[in-house]
């Protein structure tokens, strides 16, 4: 997966004879799996030497090969040196829906259907998901073979928290929708993985830190892996302003930190919803209990502060 939104149309390659199997046997040696699989394979998301040796002996072994660009694959294959045997077709958002029968019949028929993107893992932010639901129902074999990735790339390079993220893919294009979308995500405590296009990124940068904050951090991730690449850190503010300044090019990614835990509440700002509950049946113990559970805060303090308000 890279940070991009339309495939382009495809051509196809030659047909060639269905072969055996897929996978490794644990020595580093593809092997291919029996009876034929569905098998989502990462490609480079800038520099082709990213490519893994299973990709490249893949793209040469398998009996089908459904590429969401054919003319990107052909590119991706003339760079790394290989002659595809097996037949080429196109399969994209526009086209998942038709094309996914046929291949699913390619692999119950023993083959092995190689699914690749324009760039990353398939199925992530790129087509790929309807046809591995598709498969699991029809009890498949499904497996991968991983490699490059933009959304881990740029996390690892933002300098914000690993530990806990979320990937949020692209906004929405209308403002409205896409400062509906930040709101909600105004106290997501994880790092945030967002992909932009270049030309929104300025209004994408402006609307979150309207959402979040001009002081929460971001990174925005530029051509990752390729000759280009950059990665600027900073605020919101800072990088909303910086990208106002000039015409920003190439795949982005935008990193943004989590929502800072919230600040515990007072035991004096907590009385009004005891009281509530008070008023609508509740024991003044139990009362308090519960909204000192749901807050976090001492039952013994909040008790001494409804008792003091009276």
């Amino acid at each position: 997966m890279q940070p991009r939104e339309t495939p382009q149309e495809s051509s196809s390659l030659p047909d060639a004879e269905p072969g055996e199997e897929l996978a490794d046997d644990g020595g580093g040696h593809p092997v291919r799996p029996a009876g034929g699989a569905v098998v989502l394979a990462a490609t480079p998301i800038g520099n082709l030497g990213d490519a893994s040796r299973r990709l490249v002996e893949l793209l040469g072994e398998a009996d089908v090969i459904a590429a969401e660009d054919t003319r990107r694959l052909q590119r991706l294959v003339r760079g790394l040196g290989v002659h595809p045997r097996g037949r080429v077709v196109s399969y994209h958002e526009h086209n998942e829906a038709a094309k996914t029968p046929e291949l699913l019949d390619a692999v119950a028929a023993g083959g092995t259907v190689l699914l690749v993107t324009d760039a990353g893992m398939p199925a992530v932010s790129d087509p790929g998901y309807r046809l591995v639901e598709a498969a699991v129902a029809q009890g498949l074999t499904v497996t991968a073979v991983p490699g490059p990735s933009a959304v881990l790339t740029a996390l690892a390079l933002s300098g914000l928290p690993t530990d806990r993220f979320c990937f949020e893919g692209f906004l929405p294009r209308k403002a409205g929708e896409r400062a509906s979308r930040l709101a909600e995500l105004r106290a997501e405590a994880r790092t945030m993985v967002f992909f932009e296009a270049p030309h929104r990124l300025a209004p994408m940068l402006r609307a979150l830190a309207e959402a979040f904050g001009a002081e929460r951090r971001i990174a925005v991730c530029r051509e990752l892996t390729k000759t280009y690449e950059e990665v600027l850190r900073g605020t919101a503010g800072e990088l909303s302003a910086w990208a106002e300044e000039g015409e920003v090019r190439g795949e982005i990614a935008v990193v943004a930190e989590g929502a800072p835990p919230a600040a515990p509440a007072r035991p004096e700002d907590l009385v009004g919803a005891v009281q509530a509950l008070v008023a609508s049946g509740a024991r003044l113990k139990d009362a308090v209990a519960v909204v000192a559970g749901e807050a976090g805060a001492s039952k013994r303090e909040l008790y001494a502060a409804v008792v003091a308000a009276k």
